[in-house]
């Protein structure tokens, strides 16, 4: 699968990336599909219940995950409005190994840490051209508690991922988070998505 790495704001793009790019679609309820659903939801608890080190260990070496900036535009340009050269976060599985480091020890922004749940909705998912490779898009409502407030803030996005079987389970390669705001509602960005 091709992935797009310029920015489909640029009035000049002429492709507009949205949804699911393969066209060798998995069935729902197939094993391959079930066995990617179980391992989003797996993922989300590993988030929810701060198991960095387990979420890790879904996590390809070669992980890029990335959450591009998003812009509101008007006009003939109302659908490119993903910014692919501008993100709210850029990371690799280094800077990731580093941010959950710093999560499981103290990390101002996380102290005290927050509440999240995480719900993975409207799971797609398609054979990549690479054997043993999956694109899977997933709508993300993430909800999250911090410290004494009773207000939550809440984020909803889409999630591009490939996911790799390797020895019988599956790692996440590539994930890109299209977030829904272009103004965050979220006193900080330290949760992952």
């Amino acid at each position: 699968m091709t992935w797009i790495t310029q920015s489909t704001a640029a009035p000049d793009s002429t492709t507009i990336l949205r949804g699911l790019v393969s066209r060798k679609r998995v069935a729902l309820g197939s094993a391959i599909y079930n066995r990617l659903l179980e391992t989003l939801n797996d993922e989300a608890a590993a988030l929810d219940e701060r198991r960095f080190d387990d979420w890790v260990a879904m996590l390809s070496e070669d992980l890029i995950y990335q959450a591009p900036i998003r812009l509101t535009r008007t006009g003939a340009n109302k659908d490119r409005d993903v910014m692919r050269t501008m993100f709210h976060f850029d990371d690799d599985y280094t800077s990731i190994l580093m941010r959950t480091g710093r999560l499981q020890k103290s990390a101002w922004a996380e102290d005290p840490p927050s509440r999240c749940r995480r719900f993975v909705t409207n799971v797609r998912v398609g054979q990549c051209e690479a054997p043993c490779e999956y694109e899977v898009v997933s709508y993300l409502f993430l909800e999250r508690s911090r410290g004494d407030n009773p207000q939550n803030e809440n984020l909803t996005a889409e999630r591009r991922d490939v996911w790799r079987e390797v020895d019988d389970t599956y790692l996440l390669a590539r994930r890109e988070i299209i977030v829904d705001q272009s103004v965050l509602g979220m006193s900080n960005f330290a949760v992952f998505l």
